[in-house]
């Protein structure tokens, strides 16, 4: 995990601008000497997004146009200027979120907004948004927009933004976006981009420089002078971790490298609580967790698989590719993890008797997890494998489960059994 970007293939359209920004912005941050842990980039839905994946720094997906809203609850929640919070957005989420563009402005916020401003809606079938200039066609305006867009930078200047550029996407940008990065303050680029899906196909014949100079956009830079924010002093809500109970270490700890686990299973079957209660028990077996939950919106239906990473030593990086152990209960579980599970060279697959066993290099032990029913059947293979490597004291589980309050909702005394045959 050296740079920002942990590849240089990146997932999109030929031609298209995007790739561009993001790796000129990986340029910019790391000719500012950030590391990747330094910095949180925060995308939102359309192609811009897809940069995720791709980075090694701490990433946040919201919805569209509130990128902006969560970048500034990030920047207030960690009122830090050593930390950079980067904020990727396109040219329809800043009008779907103008007003948190705004806000941020207005009240300096120490972050940088780039939009990616192809003038189009690139993802959802290249309609006009509220940054289209006049006359450009798209598949909503076939004649040309006849309306004029937004202009961003100067509503952003105009609200309090301490910096607020337009570049043209085109060679070396990385010296404009290192001077935004730098900012203390609130910046936006924006960066004038044709999409080559729509953008070029729509409007033939039309080079970007013309486009932008007919919009009357200016390419250039707007400055205030003016502090950036700062925690106002007085009196302060409680912190609402402040009431969250300390996990107690109170088991000891066994594991002595990381071990990442993906836990398979049915929507409505306990595979996600079963994982919190592994989590919390490996916790207060001395290591260091992370969990993620995945499920189709249909929540009650389909599969859920739980992510879960351990460590004796603090984790900077979650995401599981490959795992080292996966469990999985029902057929939904297995479809859902079939691919990771058959990327496996090595490690423990725990599965359901009743499954056909997938390709894979890894050790296979089959048992009949479900024998306990299947709302439990998540959590017995969880204590199955506790006890089968000994990386977390089963007891452990026991006692979460007896502390949380969910005694009368798990068959314990039945797990305890199945578990000692």
């Amino acid at each position: 995990m050296n740079g920002i970007l942990k590849t240089t293939a990146l997932p999109y359209c030929k031609g298209c601008g995007h790739d561009l920004i993001a790796k000129k912005s990986a340029a910019a941050l790391e000719k500012l000497q950030f590391t990747p842990l330094d910095v949180v980039v925060v995308t939102d839905i359309g192609c811009h997004g897809i940069i995720d994946k791709c980075l090694n720094t701490h990433t946040v997906h919201g919805l569209h146009g509130r990128s902006v809203a969560l970048g500034a609850g990030i920047t207030f929640g960690l009122d830090n200027p050593e930390k950079k919070v980067l904020v990727f957005i396109g040219d329809g989420g800043s009008t779907i979120g103008l007003q948190h563009i705004m806000e941020a402005a207005r009240l300096n916020l120490n972050m940088t907004v780039v939009v990616h401003n192809n003038m189009l809606y690139g993802m959802t079938g290249g309609q006009t948004s509220g940054l289209t200039p006049q006359g450009f066609c798209t598949t909503t305006s076939a004649d040309g927009n006849p309306f004029s867009g937004y202009d961003i930078c100067e509503l952003t200047s105009t609200a309090g933004a301490s910096y607020s550029a337009r570049i043209m996407g085109v060679g070396d940008i990385t010296p404009s976006l290192a001077e935004a990065f730098a900012v203390k303050g609130f910046s936006l680029v924006e960066i004038m981009e044709i999409c080559p899906s729509y953008g070029v196909k729509l409007n033939p014949r039309r080079k970007l420089s013309e486009i932008v100079e007919s919009s009357g956009r200016k390419i250039g830079v707007w400055r205030n002078e003016k502090k950036s924010f700062i925690m106002q002093q007085g009196k302060k809500k409680n912190d609402l971790l402040a009431s969250v109970e300390e996990v107690k270490n109170d088991f000891p700890a066994t594991l002595e490298k990381d071990i990442s686990l993906v836990i398979s299973g049915s929507a409505g079957e306990g595979v996600q609580s079963a994982a919190t209660l592994l989590a919390r028990a490996a916790m207060r077996s001395g290591c260091h967790v992370t969990q993620k939950g995945s499920y189709p919106v249909t929540v009650g239906v389909g599969f859920s698989t739980a992510e879960v990473n351990l460590s004796p030593a603090p984790i900077n990086f979650h995401g599981i590719d490959v795992p080292d152990v996966a469990v999985v209960t029902s057929g939904d579980g297995l479809t859902h993890s079939k691919k990771r599970i058959e990327g496996m060279k090595k490690g423990v697959l725990f599965i359901d008797e009743s499954l056909d066993t997938p390709e894979t290099g890894a050790e296979v032990v089959r048992h009949d997890f479900r024998s306990v029913g299947a709302r439990s059947a998540s959590l017995y293979a969880l204590l199955f494998f506790a006890n089968h490597t000994g990386l977390i004291d089963y007891e452990a589980i026991f006692r979460t489960i007896q502390e949380s309050g969910l005694k009368e909702k798990v068959p314990v005394e039945k797990l305890r059994e199945k578990l000692l045959q």
